[in-house]
C-alpha cells in the first residue's frame, strides 16, 4: 500500500500586499487657499464692513470732529485756530463749574434712588401673591416719554402745583418751595422725577436676576437657618452681581447724559443754575453758536462718560484682566 504523503501541519501564510504610500516630492506640495480666497484669514472682511462703517460714521467720526472742532473758535460762520485755549477756559468758567457739580449730583442721586428702590421692591414683591402685578403698576411710568414725564411733573412742582398745595392742605405750608425755581432744590425735584421714571425698569432686571437663582441655593440656606437680612446679605445680593452690574452701568451713563427732563422742566435756570454738561454743551453749541467751545465740553462729557464705564467694569470684572 503506498503512503500518502503527510499534509503540513501548518498551511504556509499567505503574505499581505503592502500599502505603498506615495513618496510627495517638494513641488507637489499641498495647494492652500491664497489671502483672497474661501476660507482664507480675509474671507470674513467684506462681511464686517458694514458694521465697520456704521461705527466710523455714527461713532468715530462725529468723536474725531469734536476733538477737531475743539480745536477752534468758531462761531457756526467763520472760524480760526486757537489751539487749547477752549480747555484753558472751561477751567475759570462758573457755569461749566456748577454743570460738573449737578452732574455729580445727577449720578449720585440717580444711583442711590432708582437703583436702590428698584432692588428693594423687587426683593420685595418677590414672593407676594400679587406681587407681578405691583412690579406691573411700578414699571408702567417707564412707558412714558422723558418729555411727557416732565410735563407731569411740571404740573406738580410749580410755585402753585399740585405739591405745594397738597403740603398747604395737610397743613405743612411751611415746608412749601419755589421748587423748580431755588438751586439746589429744583435739582433735587428732577432727580426725584427721574427715580420715578427709571425706578420701573430697574424693577424689571432685578426680578429677573431674582427668578435666575437657583431654588436649591435658596432651600440650602434656610435649612442652614438663614432669613430675612442674612439671607439677603449672603445669598440674594451675590446671586445678583450681574444684574447688578448692568443696573449700575446704565444708571451711571444715564445719569451723565442726562438732558430732556431738564430742558422741559428749567431749560437749565433760573441763571443756568441747574444745567448739566450735556445741557451746557447743548446750549454753548447750538444756542450760543460757540461751536467751538462746545465741542470742548462735548469732548469732556465723553472722556467723563468713557472712563466712569471703564473703572467700574474694571473694578466689577477682575477675573477679565487675570485672563481667568
Amino acid at each position: 500500500m503506498t503512503a500518502t504523503p503527510a499534509a503540513p501541519a501548518r498551511a504556509a501564510a499567505t503574505p499581505r500586499p503592502r500599502r505603498r504610500v506615495p513618496v510627495r516630492t517638494p513641488h507637489q506640495g499641498v495647494r492652500r487657499p491664497t489671502g483672497g480666497g474661501a476660507g482664507g484669514p480675509l474671507s470674513g472682511v467684506p462681511w464686517v464692513l458694514p458694521a465697520l462703517a456704521l461705527v466710523g460714521v455714527l461713532l468715530l467720526y462725529p468723536f474725531l470732529r469734536s476733538v477737531y472742532g475743539s480745536l477752534f473758535e468758531d462761531n457756526g460762520f467763520t472760524s480760526h485756530y486757537i489751539g487749547l485755549d477752549n480747555y484753558a477756559r472751561l477751567a475759570d468758567d462758573p457755569i461749566f463749574g456748577r454743570s460738573v457739580l449737578n452732574t455729580l449730583f445727577w449720578v449720585a442721586g440717580t444711583l442711590l434712588l432708582p437703583v436702590l428702590l428698584g432692588l428693594l421692591i423687587a426683593v420685595a414683591t418677590q414672593r407676594l401673591r400679587f406681587g407681578g402685578v405691583a412690579q406691573l403698576i411700578i414699571v408702567l411710568p417707564y412707558a412714558i416719554s422723558g418729555a411727557a414725564t416732565a410735563v407731569l411733573w411740571n404740573f406738580m412742582l410749580t410755585s402753585d402745583g399740585a405739591v405745594n398745595q397738597v403740603l398747604e392742605a395737610i397743613g405743612l405750608g411751611g415746608l412749601t418751595h419755589a421748587w423748580l425755581l431755588e438751586w439746589p432744590h429744583n435739582t433735587i425735584a428732577m432727580i426725584v422725577a427721574s427715580t420715578w421714571q427709571a425706578t420701573g425698569l430697574n424693577v424689571v432686571l432685578f426680578a429677573i436676576g431674582l427668578r435666575a437663582i437657583p431654588r436649591e441655593t435658596i432651600e440650602a440656606a434656610e435649612l442652614d437657618g438663614a432669613s430675612g437680612w442674612t439671607m439677603f446679605r449672603y445669598i440674594t445680593l451675590p446671586q445678583l452681581r450681574a444684574v447688578t452690574v448692568v443696573v449700575v452701568g446704565m444708571a451711571i451713563v444715564n445719569s451723565l447724559k442726562a438732558f430732556d427732563m431738564i430742558w422741559i422742566l428749567t431749560k437749565g435756570g433760573p441763571s443756568r443754575s441747574s444745567e448739566t454738561l450735556a445741557l451746557t454743551m447743548y446750549r454753548e453749541t447750538f444756542r450760543l453758536f460757540h461751536v467751538g467751545y462746545g465741542s470742548a465740553i462735548a469732548l469732556v462729557l465723553s472722556v467723563i462718560v468713557v472712563a466712569c464705564a471703564w473703572l467700574y467694569l474694571r473694578r466689577q470684572m477682575p477675573s477679565a484682566d487675570r485672563g481667568d
